[in-house]
């Protein structure tokens, strides 16, 4: 996969894997912003397959066509790509709809200054890809931004979103009928289902789980309280706060869940640092793996003896996933 590091930003999980986790996606985002923020979008190619797509894809392509990338991040499991379009007659450039790639005319057109946000969601096997457009285009294919060149760059770059199961899912937030400007500005940006397990403050993290009276480990996993949080980390984060998965969210203490949530950005921060986790082909913007498997305390290591009081590592089922921990290190 790696030829070299313009090519090829990437993510990619197995289908017995779960899909990339916060750390994953915030690896991946970063990486993509590095390479393609304040380039304009000349043309849009789509694929045509309508379960990749969560808005029209003539909405992708009127939303992204001639307009600027001013940044990439994340917002849960998601990656947000903000553009600017329209302050000035800006060149549509060329737009590519089906497999033939076959170009439209290029002309100018008159847009209003306008801000759009498009969303793109991994799903379980989806790849964000920064290539030279010389490179051969990948299977499972589904989108396809060819970017402007900066001076003295001698090829154009592209973004390609690549997908062989197509659980993932692109879209434009908001709809471009629906889209409004202050100052330039998105009104309200893409926020995503739940908050951000990076920044929520603790009252509000313990007032997640007031009254719950799921699995802790459910509750974690529930995008809509905490969005990003998936198998990998919420085993690991309840091991280093000696919290039992099965435990009821609502009986769960006050001091109990500060240690988690300090956990749960400790262990989130550290696998960022580390580049992810690659429990599969998962790989980082320069086609490196991540590290932080090495790091894993109780995630896929049932049987094993446990790091700290050599006690076998168990391994349970919680809201259909695989739930690992130590029966003696967490009560």
């Amino acid at each position: 996969m790696w030829r070299g590091p313009d090519t090829s930003v990437t993510i990619s999980v197995s289908s017995t894997s779960a899909m990339p986790e916060l750390p994953e996606v915030e690896v991946v985002a970063n990486g993509v912003h590095e390479r393609v923020q304040g380039r304009r979008i000349l043309s849009v190619w789509t694929s045509g397959k309508p379960q990749t797509f969560k808005s029209p894809e003539s909405e992708i392509v009127e939303a992204l066509t001639g307009a600027r990338i001013a940044g990439v991040r994340r917002v849960g499991k998601t990656i947000v790509m903000t553009v600017v379009s329209g302050s000035a007659s800006s060149p549509a450039s060329s737009v590519r709809v089906g497999s033939s790639r076959a170009r439209a005319s290029t002309q100018a057109v008159e847009r209003s200054p306008r801000r759009a946000e498009f969303l793109i969601h991994l799903g379980m096997t989806g790849r964000l890809l920064v290539s030279q457009p010389e490179a051969p285009l990948p299977p499972h294919t589904h989108a396809v931004l060819t970017l402007s060149s900066e001076p003295g760059e001698k090829a154009r770059r592209e973004i390609r979103f690549v997908d062989p199961r197509r659980f993932g899912r692109l879209s434009i937030h908001p709809p471009p009928h629906s889209l409004t400007t202050h100052n330039s500005q998105l009104t309200t940006g893409y926020a995503g289902p739940g908050r951000e397990p990076l920044s929520i403050p603790l009252e509000d993290f313990i007032a997640l789980f007031r009254g719950r009276k799921t699995p802790i480990k459910a509750a974690l996993l529930n995008q809509s309280l905490l969005h990003g949080v998936g198998n990998i980390y919420a085993d690991e984060a309840l091991f280093r706060a000696g919290i039992r998965p099965r435990r009821q969210a609502a009986r769960v203490t006050r001091a109990e869940l500060a240690r988690l949530r300090t956990a749960l950005i400790e262990v989130l921060k550290h696998a960022i640092k580390l580049g992810g986790s690659s429990v599969s082909d998962y790989v980082d913007a320069d086609g490196v793996r991540g590290f932080f498997q090495l790091q894993h305390k109780v995630y896929q290591r049932t049987g094993q003896p446990c790091l700290v009081c050599k006690t076998p590592i168990q391994k349970i089922t919680i809201a259909g996933r695989s739930t690992h921990f130590c029966p003696k290190c967490q009560r």
